[in-house]
């Protein structure tokens, strides 16, 4: 597999950028956010702290791309940012400014996209013969014998006789390439197929050369042909034709006359185009076969996003050649690595990337679970995480040489500390009432994976059970079973599955204790919910994924299987189960249980620990491009725990008040409760953006509307619902003396979890424009263009004052979000003035701090660091309760003076909360070397 060269620069020069980092700021690029305005704010990056720009993917994505997830072409980066020429003036321009750069990047999938796609494009056109088939997941070989050696290509609004014989398919001529448009889709046409047409334009033009060509194009290698030599000659011939063609067309106008003819004559009979298309190396197909028949692994549900098989060496190098280059030249610091669970083998591929890495700087592969190297000793390895969703009782595989995860297990664990656990039986109730619902979470959860195993994920279903059919053909005890037995047995287990997912590794042999635990969990809950199906099959299945059954078909499904059920938990629980089971919608959150509220101050503690010891390089997140919510969201969200007979009989009043709003008994009362929730959550929050989260929520729901099959009629009351609370006065103003007593104190929350994702074990990562009160929906709501020239003008004005004077002035101004943006700045700027303190090892200890008094409860307290060198940390949670009095409630800070950094004052001994918090909801002590001088 080759690639084009990209240009090389010289290496930057070694500089002062911490690694691993101590702080990141998320750039969510496009929409506005390129290359060159991402340069122009380094210095306001820069001075609020952070150490190094985390950027979302920057290779080529398809054209129109909001997000860069859809890479078309690894080779290079996007030219809609800016390309090598604008990334490397980034790069530089963060050098000046002492910071680095983190990159996200995707390995599972590309976008399949057309002729901007070089890889997929040539794969259409060539079939298993082309250069480029090994980069992709294909089965080229299903049991459907219309879909084999081709692909199908599920693109048409409409079944494919009809959209053909609409004249919605349209050969067009392109100098000496052919292809088919059908609206803005453009597939190739395989070059050997192109004969006929040829002959029956060299026949109108009275042509011997083109006679030639034609003939030419025939002989061609066949495209199932996979050996090396016809592989290369098919490449070499079709170019040579495609060129000569050209230059004949260019050259003659009769032979460009009867070409043209020859293309009008294809398009004006249907039986003539679907002959040809009958030739190539895909099927168009309509939209909805994609749930059925699809050949490819994509990501998720997504189809137009084709998996890619990084198992592969050659794939491998491909794929990661450009971001080594740039690793090598020292213009990127560290990799955030999307989706891992959709790999075939994230372990191998984490340690194949973690030796490319290190031969790319030059720096000793560094083993798993081992301490990142800092650097002191000359270049230090770049620093690498994983978007790994981790269940509540899942810790991160020891045997991935990574710096950690990308947080959401600490999302869910800090927000859980401001939720109370009291308020789990009153909301529940009151959420089963309201809405007349009856699953508990984990029912509501297996039914929604089954669902979309059924739906959405359906073709990913079929071809396992195709390849367990296989299995079962080779085993006498097992070939009597039908197809329809397997595929039950397969969707119950794959349902059923306690985690994301395992990762055995068929070619090692290698079972861990947990993938065992997790799959002898998942057969038994299938055996017991299909007591119709035989045992037996559940018991075979249970042995071929633990390896304990060999053999080529055997390893192939239980290496597959595992792909699979990531899937079926991030579609059927993350973006399913939690907009149904929805009594707090702020704990529906990625990696979260819904029906666990609250976490204590010691489960806190322990985790936080035992990460100093294991991962003190982890990411910590508070706000993501993926969130359901923003960090301001979800924390007003939790006040409710505290309050759960004010809301439900507010949710109760609001039902009873805009029953007039609804039509013929729509929207249903789920969606009715999880609007309430939004629009106290995001208050005030505008129509447009209402409508758009309505929408989502509803058919993500997939109760009555869906991505795949939309209900006009139940969108349109939903719609008309929330127009007719917008417009409703009485409404409106009852929703805002229900949300104004929250507002405060759910802002306490937010700079409350903001300095324990700044001081705890780990690297905080700033979502971008989150540094200020933020109250974002689930995208695209969370990737709204951010006014940062704001951020950067109020930081310049709180940087300007003296700590005790922007403290109180950050107060008296904080509905601009002030108090936010002072606490990150000047937490961010501690960290990287001590960076030892909030690091790895003993100099950057953890230890716990209890209060003492009748409302030590509602305070968390941690030291970071020892002697000289240790920082404080002091938040109120629960703060509802407190009904703002602390009864004598006190801290005893460890030995010496602390300086608050927010506000200047000093403290020492044990110290009332009242005081310590007296002004700013939060305190960040810092030990004072010197008390003497203050």
């Amino acid at each position: 597999m080759s690639t084009e060269a990209a240009p090389s620069r010289a290496p930057l020069a070694a500089s002062s950028v911490p690694r691993p980092p101590t702080a990141t700021y998320r750039l969510q690029l496009r929409n506005g956010l390129d290359f060159g305005a991402a340069a122009a704010l380094v210095p306001y990056v820069a001075r609020l702290g952070a150490s190094h720009l985390y950027l979302s993917p920057v290779l080529q994505a398809a054209p129109g791309s909001s997000h860069g997830y859809d890479v078309v072409d690894p080779t290079r980066a996007d030219a809609a940012l800016g390309g090598e020429t604008g990334l490397g003036a980034l790069a530089d321009a963060a050098r000046t400014h002492g910071l680095g750069l983190v990159l996200d990047i995707v390995p599972n999938h590309m976008a399949a996209g057309g002729p901007e796609n070089p890889w997929f494009w040539d794969v259409l056109e060539n079939g298993p013969s082309s250069r480029f088939a090994g980069a992709f997941d294909v089965d080229w070989e299903p049991p459907e014998s219309y879909l084999r050696h081709r692909i199908l290509l599920p693109i048409l609004g409409d079944h494919y006789g009809r959209v053909l014989e609409a004249g919605e398919l349209r050969l067009e001529r392109d100098a000496g390439a052919f292809r088919v448009r059908y609206h803005d889709h453009l597939v190739p046409i395989a070059p050997r197929s192109l004969d006929v047409l040829l002959d029956r334009a060299a026949v109108l033009a009275g042509s011997d050369e083109l006679a030639f060509l034609a003939d030419a194009a025939e002989r061609l290698p066949s495209s199932l042909a996979r050996d090396r030599a016809s592989v290369a000659r098919r490449h070499r011939d079709k170019e040579v034709l495609r060129r000569r063609l050209g230059d004949l067309a260019a050259a003659e106008p009769d032979v460009r006359r009867a070409l043209d003819v020859a293309v009008a004559e294809v398009n004006a009979d249907p039986d003539a185009l679907d002959a040809l298309l009958e030739r190539q190396n895909y099927r168009l197909a309509r939209w909805r076969a994609a749930e059925r028949d699809l050949g490819y692994r994509r990501f998720f549900d997504v189809a137009s996003l084709i998996g890619i098989r990084v198992e592969d060496e050659a794939v491998f190098q491909a794929t990661h050649e450009t971001v080594l280059r740039w690793t090598s030249e020292g213009r990127l610091d560290g990799l955030r690595v999307d989706h891992p669970d959709g790999l075939r083998d994230p372990a191998g591929y984490l340690r194949r990337l973690r030796a490319a890495l290190a031969a790319a700087t030059g720096t000793p592969e560094r083993s798993a679970g081992s301490e990142p190297d800092d650097g002191r000793g000359g270049r230090a390895e770049p620093w690498l995480v994983v978007e790994k969703i981790l269940q509540p009782d899942e810790e991160l595989r020891p045997d991935w040489p990574v710096a950690g995860t990308t947080g959401y297990e600490f999302l869910r664990l800090c927000d859980g500390l401001f939720v109370d656990p009291a308020g789990r039986a009153p909301l529940v109730e009151a959420w089963r009432s309201f809405t007349g619902a009856t699953a508990d979470l984990a029912t509501a959860a297996r039914e929604a994976r089954l669902e979309v195993l059924h739906g959405a994920l359906g073709s990913e279903l079929n071809r396992l059970t195709g390849l367990f059919l296989e299995v079962c053909e080779r085993h006498r005890r097992h070939r009597d079973h039908t197809r329809h037995d397997l595929h039950e047995a397969l969707r119950e287990v794959a349902a059923s599955y306690p985690v994301y997912r395992t990762y055995v590794v068929a070619e090692r042999g290698e079972v861990a204790p947990a993938d065992r635990a997790a799959v002898e969990a998942a057969c038994a809950t299938a055996t017991a919910a299909r007591p119709d199906l035989d045992a037996d099959l559940f018991d075979f299945l249970r042995a071929i994924l633990l390896l304990e059954v060999r053999g080529e078909a055997e390893a192939e499904l239980a290496m597959r299987v595992q792909q699979l059920t990531g899937a079926v938990m991030a579609k059927g629980v993350e973006d399913t189960a939690f907009y149904r089971w929805t009594p707090l919608s702020s704990l529906d959150e990625v990696g979260g249980d819904p029906s666990a509220f609250g976490v204590s101050p010691t489960a806190f503690h322990a985790w936080a620990a035992e990460t100093q010891a294991r991962h003190p390089a982890t990411m910590l997140t508070l706000s993501t491009h993926d969130t359901k919510r923003s960090l301001g969201v979800r924390a007003r969200l939790g006040l409710l725990s505290e309050r759960p007979a004010a809301w439900t009989a507010a949710a109760r009043r609001w039902a009873e008040r805009n029953e007039r709003h609804r039509r013929d008994g729509l929207p249903d009362r789920a969606i009715e409760w999880l609007l309430y929730q939004a629009l106290v959550g995001a208050w005030p929050l505008p129509l447009e953006r209402a409508l758009a989260y309505a929408e989502k929520a509803a058919r993500e729901a997939a109760t009555h509307t869906s991505w795949a099959a939309s209900d006009p009629a139940y969108e349109a009351a939903l719609r008309g619902f929330l127009e007719g609370l917008d417009a409703d006065a009485d409404f409106q103003a009852d929703l805002a003396s229900f949300v104004e007593p929250l507002v405060g104190p759910g802002r306490v929350v937010v700079l409350a979890e903001t300095l324990i994702q700044l001081a705890a074990p780990g690297v905080p990562d700033v979502y971008m424009g989150s540094e200020l009160w933020d109250a974002s929906l689930v995208d695209p709501d969370n990737r709204r263009p951010v006014d940062l020239a704001l951020r950067e003008r109020l930081l310049a004005e709180l940087a300007a004052l003296p700590p005790e004077r922007a403290a109180a002035v950050s107060l008296e101004r904080a509905e601009e979000g002030l108090p936010r943006l002072w606490l990150t700045h000047r937490t961010l700027a501690l960290r990287r003035r001590r960076p030892a303190s909030f690091g790895a090892g003993a100099a950057g200890a953890y230890r716990r701090l209890a209060a003492e008094g009748a409302a030590a409860d509602h305070v968390l307290a941690f030291v970071r660091g020892v002697g000289a060198a240790a920082v404080v940390a002091v938040v109120p949670r629960l703060v509802l309760g407190l009904d703002g009095d602390w009864r004598g409630t006190r801290l005893p800070l460890p030995a010496g003076r602390w300086r608050d950094e927010l506000t200047g004052a000093t403290f020492g001994g044990t110290v009332p909360i009242a005081e310590l918090l007296g002004r700013f909801p939060v305190a960040l002590l810092a030990a004072d070397p010197d008390p003497g001088t203050r």
